[in-house]
């Protein structure tokens, strides 16, 4: 009986080891996910930032694209009709 009980204390001893490891790599895993996400928040922080300037002015010249594509054919269809064109 004495041998089962000297293997019961190792394995005892050595779950409250694997134990401790455990939650020992498990704090170090929320760790490092908290600092990547924080690392990861502030990029695309950054990114947005960097961004969102170069958006608005493509933005504003495809506006400015735009106004004067329509001016365009507003004045080729008013040239058009104002031509004295056959009809058919």
């Amino acid at each position: 009986m004495g041998t089962l009980e000297k293997r019961w204390k190792v394995l005892q001893r050595q779950l409250t080891q694997l134990g401790r490891q455990a939650k020992r790599a498990q704090g170090m895993a929320a760790k490092r996910m908290k600092r990547l996400r924080r690392r990861t928040a502030v990029k695309v922080t950054r990114a947005y930032r960097k961004a969102e300037p170069q958006v608005r002015q493509a933005l504003a010249e495809a506006e400015k694209v735009g106004r004067g594509v329509r001016a365009g054919v507003k004045a080729g269809t008013a040239a058009y009709r104002a031509s004295g064109r056959k009809r058919a």
